[in-house]
Parts: C-alpha cells; structure tokens; sequence
C-alpha cells in the first residue's frame, strides 16, 4: 500500500477543530510564488497549481520513465497548501492583494538534483512552462493549528479561535515575513460544498515575555 502522508502523520494533517500547540519539523516542497486573487480564472495562481501538480506527478511516477532517485517509496500526492501574507494582514475582502507561496510538500528522498530532473521532465512531457518551481525548505517550528470546517471566506471566525487560545495560554501570534499564515487543503472546492470544506490552518507563535 503507497504511504499516504495524511494518515501517517495525522498530527500535522488532521488536527481537531479546536485550537493545538504543534512543534512542525522542517519540510521541503515544490513551490510557486505569486500574487493576486486565488479565484480569479486564468489568472497566476490556477496556473500556479498545474506547475506544482505536474512537478509532483513526475516525481510520483519517476520510476515509471526509468529515472533512479535513490530512497524511492510508493506514496500518495500529499494535499495541496499555501503560506499567505498581506501588506496590513490578511483581507479576505481584498483577495487581489494576497500574496502567496502555494505548494505540496516533497518526501525526504526527494534531494534537489531529483527536483530539478523532475521539472525539465515535467516541462517536456506536459509542454508547460515550470521555470516557476522551486524547491523551497520551510522550517515552522511551533505553531498553533486548527481544522476549519467551511467556506474559506469564513476563516476569520476560526482564526478569532486560534487568537484567543493563543492569548489564554501565554503564547502570542509570530507572523512576520519569514512566518507566514499557513493553509492545508483537505478538500477539492469543485467536489465539496462550500460549508464542507476542510482547512488545515497554522499560524507560528512564540512564547509571550
């Protein structure tokens, strides 16, 4: 059976729906950066996710074209995810402002020389333009974390959640450049109802001095 990340570190994919302090260890990804509105058709971040799907299909499939990465195992896409920032904070109701980092997190085995094979491979077989993909290693440290069942643009009631926790408990919120709002999707919006969508949402925090 192919490992399946979600159900093998259920910690990190499958939190409940309150509030939990998590200690994330470093992960690698491929990534895409950009900017605008995630729903906007055609738009960067649609064509952010064909990038990111066809980079992580070729790794998934590699030993099928011959290609040896060492450490191989059989495994499950991991779910898609997203670091977002704002200049002023997150605005949902000024989506065009969003920046963002989307991206599906990369088994350990996969070493940078494996990445890059993967996305001239993935460029050649799919004829599609992946010079945006980038390995990206993100170290998140401690967090506090939630699954948000519902809309995206309902977030902000989760959040008030998670801020609250944050406060009763001694910790404050540490989003900054580096440490960024964090999402994990559980769901695919064109297969679920608006009002079941699951969320993984993460912020960093730190202890309060």
């Amino acid at each position: 059976m192919a490992f399946d990340f979600k159900k093998e570190y259920k910690e990190y994919y499958m939190p409940t729906n309150k509030p939990t302090v998590i200690d994330i260890p470093t992960m690698n990804y491929v990534a895409v950066r950009g900017k605008g509105d995630p729903n906007e058709e055609g738009g960067d971040y649609k064509k952010a996710l064909e990038v990111l799907y066809a980079v992580a299909y070729t790794i998934r499939m590699s030993y099928k074209s011959g290609h040896d990465i060492e450490g191989f195992f059989e495994y499950v896409v991991p779910p898609l995810e997203g670091f977002w920032h704002q200049e002023g904070g997150i605005n949902y109701a000024d989506k065009s402002g969003f920046n963002w980092i989307s991206c599906i997190r990369l088994p350990d085995f996969v070493t940078k020389e494996a990445f890059y094979w993967a996305v001239a491979e993935a460029e050649r077989k799919k004829k599609l333009d992946c010079s945006k993909a980038e390995f990206l290693t993100v170290e998140e440290g401690m967090c506090v974390q939630i699954m948000h069942i519902g809309s995206y643009d309902d977030e902000p009631r989760t959040i008030a959640l998670m801020d609250a926790f944050v406060r009763e408990k001694g910790y404050k919120n540490d989003i900054t450049g580096e440490r960024l709002h964090h999402e994990i999707y559980l769901s695919d919006p064109r297969k679920c109802a608006p009002d079941k969508l699951k969320t993984v949402i993460r912020h960093p925090i730190k202890i309060k001095v």
